[in-house]
């Protein structure tokens, strides 16, 4: 209670409060000064005023309220501002450490994950590692299982190089974390830190920067965050994992038939080393690839194989495979001239695939043309490059992660040394078999540029024409073997797929995996095609048409989804022909407005359209909210139907 003492015809009162505090890491706030005017009710009745002080008790609580008002007191949980939940110190101990001391109010607690350090000045000073505590497990329903600090921590960062004596540092800190008693999360805080180098100062943060909101976050920021906050052995062991999970998918498993192929296109002997180091050639050739590109196209703000990836070079890989696949066919044998081979290496081996070099040649063209992922581990390493300049470290990353893409094909190496019989009938079957994957290879990379009927009949073709070369339609001789048998069984399945795809791109389907629908509803076997929508999307071609449609959308009150596309982008069509046909996916974006960047030409303004959003490539999808603010949670790369709704709600609320 404030009790005052009203002068006679007084109508109002100005109160003024002033507060000031310190924290237990060692800082003191300046003092903070509020002020009120608050309206007096009523004069009170003469013989009410003798009583004690009632007309002191609801002035004086009106006061209070105004001051709590004007304090933001709602009369909500109290939930206390992020800079004063969360209390950060920075001082050098030495010349070329940081250590950040963090204070945790009641209740909350931080993301171990989530802090991440970048020094601002001076320029050629980077954060070299980053060390901080082991923290608790917990299922957090924003991110997930992940590591969080429910006390006081210190973390400290370790500088590429000692300040001299007459330097500053300028570091950026950035910290997320929680209220668990309330059940807020705040979002990210960034605050720059200002420190001498003598060891002395104490710093707090200079001003606070602009950090936007998350309600949840996307994967790639997730990998990003993995680089920025950790040191340089960890990042190096998570993205080797990253590496061989990316094997899995549909750009590196091409790679294991051209191996395979150049493997047993060998005259010589193959053995467990020789096959070894065939593929160990092939893998460093691609992995090199990746970082020095990676780290080049990181530096220039866009992909280097995006350029790489247009109709033009498409066509002419896919007729390299054609070549390779006639090779293994016995048309010729292809091999490096003579003067080549003896000039790169004296002792090379002759392959159908040419030396060791070209093995290392090939893995480095296979990885530029059949690099369209651009999955969140590679996207996240490259906006680490361009953002941070740490170009150390980024490529490093970027080079294991392909190391890692390349173990399964070190394990073909092997086992094709160890497996593959040296001649006879059977190896010139191998090879044969090798021949047929190059022309599935030259078809898959073609795909994206050709029209859906013509890359189905060449897939028809293929299938049908591997199917006669396994007898499918022979009579099978009384005594036949075992292996006869099943390779005749394999050529009868392949002939019934070769078939039902023809026939379905006869009859009007479009679908490759799905060619008899177009058959759903006939009658008496009449084929009635229905056609099958899609998505319909508006294009934009430039920064200023997509600016006018998301004013337009703004002004309807309606939310926005932007999707960067290209024809050459494998995963973009997995997108249209797995994810956008889903009738949820449909049915959850009918009132959306649908947005298409086509960035098939690779053209100026496309970069434009890219870097504004900073990405690399396509696939990407943006989000903007009704009330026209772009979302915090991105999609990047494909992700199926029902993961895909997950991520619409997460961006656009449910």
């Amino acid at each position: 209670a404030l009790p005052i003492q009203r002068t006679p015809g007084a109508t109002s009162v100005t109160l003024k409060a002033t507060s000031q505090g310190c924290a237990d890491a060692g800082l003191c706030y300046t003092p903070q000064t509020v002020s009120a005017t608050i309206k007096l009710p009523a004069p009170l009745p003469a013989a009410a005023a003798a009583a004690p002080a009632p007309a002191a008790t609801p002035i004086a609580a009106a006061a209070l309220d105004g001051l709590r008002s004007l304090a933001g007191d709602d009369g909500m949980p109290n939930v206390l501002p992020p800079d004063e939940a969360f209390l950060v110190a920075a001082a050098m101990p030495d010349t070329q450490t940081v250590k950040f001391d963090y204070t945790l109010t009641a209740n909350t607690y931080l993301y171990r994950d989530k802090l991440a350090f970048v020094v601002k000045s001076p320029a050629d000073v980077k954060v070299a590692s980053v060390d901080t505590p082991a923290g608790d497990i917990e299922d957090d329903p924003t991110f997930g299982r992940t590591e969080v600090y429910h006390r006081d921590l210190a973390a400290s960062v370790t500088l590429s190089r000692a300040l001299a004596a007459n330097e500053t540092l300028v570091l950026e800190a950035t910290w997320q974390g929680c209220n668990e008693a309330v059940g807020i999360c705040y979002p990210p805080i960034k605050r720059e830190f200002s420190l001498a180098a003598n060891g002395t100062a104490v710093a707090t943060p200079l001003a606070a920067l602009d950090a936007p909101a998350e309600a949840a976050s996307d994967d790639t920021s997730r990998i990003e965050r993995v680089l920025k906050g950790g040191s340089f052995w960890p990042v190096i062991a998570t993205f080797f994992g990253l590496g061989l999970l990316l094997a899995l998918t549909p750009c590196v498993f091409p790679m294991i038939p051209i191996l395979s192929g150049i493997i047993a296109g060998q005259n010589t002997k193959v053995t467990k080393t020789s096959g070894f180091l065939l593929s160990l050639a092939y893998v460093l050739g691609m992995a090199i690839t990746y970082a020095v590109a990676g780290v080049a196209a990181a530096l220039s703000g866009t992909l280097i194989s995006n350029a790489l990836q247009n109709p033009w070079a498409l066509g002419i890989g896919a007729l390299i495979f054609v070549g390779l696949a006639l090779s293994m066919f016995g048309f010729y044998e292809l091999q490096l001239p003579s003067a080549l081979q003896s000039k790169f290496s004296e002792r090379a081996n002759k392959m159908k695939g040419g030396s060791f070099f070209g093995v290392f040649a090939m893995g480095a063209l296979s990885a530029v043309i059949l690099g369209p992922c651009v999955a969140p581990p590679l996207a996240a390493a490259l906006a680490f490059i361009a953002q941070t300049g740490n170009t150390v470290l980024g490529g490093a990353a970027l080079f294991v992660l392909a190391l890692g893409m390349g173990v399964p094909l070190l394990l073909v190496g092997v086992s094709a040394g160890a497996l593959l019989p040296k001649a006879g009938g059977w190896m010139n079957a191998v090879k044969y078999s090798f021949g047929v994957m190059m022309l599935a290879i030259a078809i898959y990379l073609i795909s994206p540029v050709i029209p859906a009927w013509t890359g189905m009949l060449l897939w028809a073709l293929l299938l049908i024409a591997s199917a006669i070369y396994l007898h499918a339609l022979d009579p099978l001789p009384a005594h036949a073997s075992g292996w006869a048998r099943l390779w005749k069984g394999l050529g009868v399945v392949l002939l019934i797929g070769g078939l039902a795809i023809l026939l379905g791109m006869l009859a009007g389907s479009r679908n490759l995996l799905q060619p008899l629908d177009v058959f759903k509803g006939g009658v008496g076997g009449v084929a009635i095609a229905a056609e099958q929508k899609g998505l319909a999307f508006e294009k934009v071609k430039d920064v200023a048409e997509l600016d006018a449609r998301l004013a337009a959308a703004k002004a309807d009150g309606k939310a926005v989804m932007l999707d960067f596309y290209a024809d050459w982008c494998v995963s973009c069509k997995e997108m249209e022909t797995f994810t956008f046909s889903d009738p949820k996916v449909q049915a959850r974006l009918q009132n959306v407005v649908l947005l298409k960047a086509d960035v098939t030409a690779n053209n100026e303004a496309d970069k434009a359209l890219l870097k504004r959003f900073n990405l690399f490539g396509p696939p990407g999808l943006i989000f903007w909210t009704a009330a026209g603010e772009q979302s915090g949670y991105k999609v990047i790369g494909f992700q199926k139907a029902e993961k895909f709704l997950s991520s619409i709600d997460s961006a656009l609320g449910k």
